[in-house]
């Protein structure tokens, strides 16, 4: 009779079970220091913070148009014969954009932070850029050191797939938006009557309205959270696909113990940006301290030069002589909650634009640092794209129970994006619009900044277990 592996029984398998267990003190006593310094690291981060500019009136006021919007209900007139050969350019130009800068997670990403450069009173845009960069890391971490052996590659693809729909689905409704705007200013007008063309729902055309208006950036942002977070509650979160595979699945559930539940903003110290000898316009356009977000520049900047300035940051960027020794960040407790899910971007943003080290910090990454996908991006101490370079799965935890960093040669293999995932088609997507109730309103209301916001050594600990889960498994015979 053949041995089972897996039989508690078998001394073989009780090997890894073994190291685990003997290296739990270790770890306890690892988690219980960190809770204790994140604490004091928070406070450190909150000390000075920036006023974001809320506005209670403007806020009533978008309220009552989305309260008429909701009491009309949805016209069935099309409003496509409007168009003048003007609009119909317009839409085409933009819907072309959208698309070049849609191809993978990416060039979605760093089209974001063009856009945040070019129009710094579009905050959404540069959290948008920091949400990506962490949804590219939660990719290749399914290809990596982290996810090896734990999940089977059908769930890994699967998992993939949902992360990068929600991802792509984002900018697709998003990016239309920033485009339009930039258009607008270009033409000296508002053109927010085209929304509907890039079927964005009506809830936000009140938003854009009011921000044309008063540049009121913290209720744009607001609006444009609820917005993206209810495209794709039916679109991907309470899709029947992912539902049966991914979010209703034990292991969408234990990613919340294995520590990949984690959003993460590195914040960059003494970082300089060179991009071929335009450091002047860099720090003009990228202001980390400026406090007059809504001051424009006396020459409007095209959304072809956005685009332009999307790619040239893949090519461009550079990490200078800048060091992440601290993260920002937040845990995601419930995923599959639409309500929770407004609550963290609304969190994530008080802490990104509210408070001024981890503001400066993370642009300073953000326009040093291109995106790879790569967890290397920000911590090549512990991280490395490079598969020889990268520690065997059984000295995973007894390595990082050593010291706070791991040394060259034997760090954790995160790979970049498109090394480890090819292109993905997905179905098509459905175009109706969510805004069906009074439910949408619940969410309008000033951002607040968590207390807890410094996630270093949380975001370390986590690593550390999913080390620890690879040990007890990873010398059993297979």
């Amino acid at each position: 009779m053949v041995e089972n592996p897996q039989d508690p029984q078998n001394p073989e398998s009780q090997s890894g079970i073994k190291q685990f267990i003997r290296r739990l003190p270790a770890a306890i006593s690892e988690i219980v220091k960190g809770k204790a310094a994140g604490i004091a690291d928070s406070s450190r981060l909150r000390e000075e913070r920036i006023t974001l500019d809320w506005n209670e009136a403007s806020a009533r006021t978008v309220i009552s148009e989305i309260e008429d919007i909701l009491r009309r209900g949805v016209t069935s007139r099309s409003e496509e014969e409007t168009l003048n050969d003007a609009d119909r350019a317009l839409v085409e130009e933009i819907s072309l954009a959208t698309s070049r800068a849609g191809i993978s997670n990416i060039t979605r990403t760093e089209a974001y932070l063009a856009s945040y450069q070019a129009y710094p009173e579009l905050h959404w845009a540069f959290l948008a850029h920091m949400v990506s960069r962490n949804a590219g890391w939660n990719m290749t971490d399914l290809r990596g050191s982290r996810v090896c052996d734990i999940l089977d590659e059908e769930t890994k693809r699967t998992m993939y797939r949902f992360i990068e729909r929600s991802n792509a689905l984002i900018f697709q409704d998003a990016y239309p938006q920033l485009l339009l705007y930039i258009k607008s200013r270009e033409l000296g007008s508002s053109r927010f009557h085209l929304l509907s063309y890039f079927h964005v729902s009506r809830f936000m055309r009140p938003f854009w309205e009011r921000f044309w208006i008063d540049r009121g950036s913290t209720l744009l942002t607001v609006g444009l959270i609820i917005n993206e977070q209810n495209y794709i509650e039916k679109r991907v979160i309470r899709h029947p696909y992912y539902q049966k595979y991914v979010t209703d699945k034990a292991h969408f559930h234990i990613s919340s113990i294995t520590g990949l539940n984690q959003v993460v903003f590195p914040l960059m110290e003494d970082c300089e940006c060179v991009q071929a000898g335009k450091e002047d316009e860099a720090a003009n356009s990228f202001s980390p301290t400026s406090e007059q977000e809504d001051a424009a520049s006396d020459d409007e900047i095209s959304a072809e030069a956005i685009c332009q300035a999307a790619y040239g940051l893949l090519a461009e960027g550079c990490r200078g002589d800048g060091e992440v020794r601290r993260l920002a960040g937040r845990v995601v407790s419930d995923f599959g909650s639409l309500t929770a899910r407004i609550a963290l971007g609304k969190n994530l943003y008080a802490m990104l634009m509210g408070l001024r080290a981890v503001r400066s910090g993370a642009q300073r990454f953000a326009e040093s640092v291109p995106h790879t996908g790569s967890r290397e991006d920000y911590w090549p101490e512990f991280f490395t794209a490079n598969v020889k370079e990268a520690l065997t799965p059984s000295l995973q935890g007894a390595e990082l129970l050593k010291g706070e960093t791991l040394p060259p040669g034997e760090r954790l293999y995160s790979p970049k994006l498109l090394d480890a995932w090819g292109d993905t088609p997905y179905e098509p997507i459905t175009r109706e619009d969510w805004l069906k109730d009074w439910g949408a309103l619940d969410g309008i209301s000033p951002p607040q900044s968590p207390y807890l916001c410094d996630i270093s050594r949380e975001h370390r600990l986590g690593i550390l277990k999913t080390a620890l889960a690879h040990d007890a498994v990873a010398d059993e015979p297979t």
